[in-house]
């Protein structure tokens, strides 16, 4: 597939050096990134991830995610088994 297109977009820069950072650990670069995003709207035939309004509970988690509050420590393997009986 050739490469003939251009995407332009405005965002905070702030958000822009972040996520390079982390495409940058994962291997894959902006535009790598864009292109799946895209590739994953024409599969999807619409946004690939659900956009939806937290409820208060969810809100809630949030928060107290973000405080470190209520936080459910499990090891690898406890996440690995949990995992096998969900999808078994």
């Amino acid at each position: 597939m050739a490469l003939d297109a251009t995407v332009r977009a405005r965002i905070d820069a702030g958000l822009k050096e972040d996520v390079e950072k982390i495409l940058s650990e994962i291997g894959i670069s902006t535009s790598q990134a864009i292109a799946m995003f895209m590739k994953g709207i024409k599969r999807e035939r619409g946004i690939p991830m659900e956009l939806k309004i937290p409820n208060d509970e969810t809100l809630q988690a949030m928060k107290d995610a973000e405080l470190g509050i209520n936080m459910e420590e499990i090891t690898l393997e406890e996440m690995i088994e949990e995992h096998k009986r969900a999808y078994s």
